[in-house]
């Protein structure tokens, strides 16, 4: 065993090193460890588990909230949620760095792409934030980090992979239930930042809008917020299933961007659909290569043997998730979330249920954890994208992220040790 597992840790890490893509890493090491083994057939079982890994009815949902999103991207919504948020906020002080993160919430959660959120949403604010005053990299920060809690807030396909990675033991009606309270609690924690950054700054404020103005930008952005409602109450009614519902939210966003709002031409569709066939397989390979990696962990014990340790360092439950925490932390500056979510929930979470944990609980820890991963280098999509958009480096937008990274691990602790701010919702309405 010993062997097998330092050809799997030697040869990832090496892949990684030199920039094969992840998939690719994932395949390969899996590959070589299963050839070292010597007694099984190694491109057989490699085969088998990357055919049945995507063959699986929830992971039909992914491609379709991709083009869902990537509609509601270039179809006009952003500038409508950011006329409504400013309608509501923007007449404090700081008022448009709550506009930037109610924005990335709605936006996010509409889309279930936090890069998304921050190209489209940051596009339009940061330019306009700076005119107004704000400091562009305090900018970038606060629409980098508020952009992340759209994976939280459903519906979010990293949800769905961690559903499909479980084993079939955790639904995906009930994670989407679970990551509402804890996206709102990140948002919250931002804003808070926002407040106590902004209130000795004077000037950074617009004037109160009219309740007709309020009622004007309600009913534009009412089309596009509709989407989640749709989702959410659909599922929980019984009337369509979750993949049956991202189905529902491709045909809403078609009908909302190309018709309603009318800003996708009808010759905008076949560079969508590649665009959303590019991400798909990404994704999909992924997943694949990631079950067959489930099998060489499974086929070794490695679940086990980590349960075993981690236990063997202390049976407070306290201590084992601050441990767990720190290590997905590390991960998550060095991997994207989606590979981390695949290779280290099947390790983490015989350990967690032993402790008592529900899965459900720990899927959301684990995604807030990871959403941290998304803002630091060398790895942090949405730090990059951010910056990109906001013109700024990521060595002067480090500074101004400090304080919101404090806010996410707050987000995070109390999610990770207050069950109730996840379970409580699919508890109440009976979902599992």
């Amino acid at each position: 065993m010993e062997i097998q597992v330092a050809i799997l840790i030697a040869s990832f890490v090496v892949l990684v090193l030199i920039n094969v893509p992840v998939a690719i890493a994932i395949g390969v090491c899996t590959l070589l460890t299963i050839v070292s083994l010597g007694t099984v057939p190694a491109c057989t079982i490699i085969a088998q588990r990357l055919s049945t890994g995507i063959a699986s009815f929830p992971l039909l949902a992914i491609p379709f909230f991709i083009l869902a999103g990537i509609l509601m991207g270039e179809g006009g919504m952003a500038r409508r949620l950011i006329d409504f948020a400013s309608s509501l906020v923007g007449q404090y002080r700081g008022g448009l760095s709550y506009v930037s993160t109610l924005t990335c919430m709605m936006f996010g959660a509409i889309s279930g792409s936090a890069t998304a959120a921050v190209s489209s949403v940051g596009g339009m604010l940061i330019p306009e934030m700076t005119r107004k005053g704000y400091d562009r990299r305090f900018s970038v920060a606060v629409t980098t980090t508020s952009a992340t809690t759209g994976l939280v807030i459903p519906p979010s396909n990293i949800m769905i992979v961690y559903a499909v990675v479980t084993g079939g033991n955790v639904s995906v009606v009930a994670m989407f239930l679970a990551g509402v309270l804890p996206g709102i609690t990140m948002g919250l924690a931002i804003m808070l930042v926002c407040l106590l950054v902004s209130r000795n700054k004077p000037g950074l404020a617009e004037e109160a809008a009219t309740w007709r103005e309020i009622f004007r930008t309600a009913i534009g952005a009412l089309p596009s917020m509709a989407l989640i409602v749709i989702v959410l109450a659909g599922i929980l009614g019984g009337a369509f299933s979750p993949t049956e519902a991202a189905a529902i939210a491709v045909l809403y966003a078609f009908v909302l961007g190309v018709l309603f709002y009318q800003e996708i031409k009808l010759t905008d569709l076949p560079r969508i659909c590649l665009q959303t066939g590019i991400t798909t397989a990404v994704i999909f390979l992924l997943i694949g290569t990631s079950q067959a990696l489930s099998w060489v962990l499974a086929y070794e014990n490695i679940p086990q043997a980590v349960s075993t340790a981690m236990l063997s360092l202390s049976d407070n439950p306290y201590v084992i998730l601050l441990l767990i925490n720190i290590l997905l932390l590390l991960v998550g500056t060095v991997m994207d979330m989606t590979p981390a979510v695949l290779i280290f929930t099947p390790i983490f979470l015989p350990v967690v249920t032993k402790l008592g944990m529900h899965p459900v609980h720990f899927g959301v820890m684990m995604i807030v954890n990871l959403c941290i991963g998304l803002c630091t280098p060398p790895v942090g999509t949405c730090l990059f994208v951010g910056c990109g958009v906001g013109k700024t480096t990521i060595a002067e937008v480090t500074r101004p992220m400090l304080p919101f990274f404090a806010a996410m691990l707050f987000a995070l602790l109390l999610t990770t040790y207050w069950a109730p701010l996840s379970m409580a919702l699919p508890q109440a309405l009976g979902v599992n």
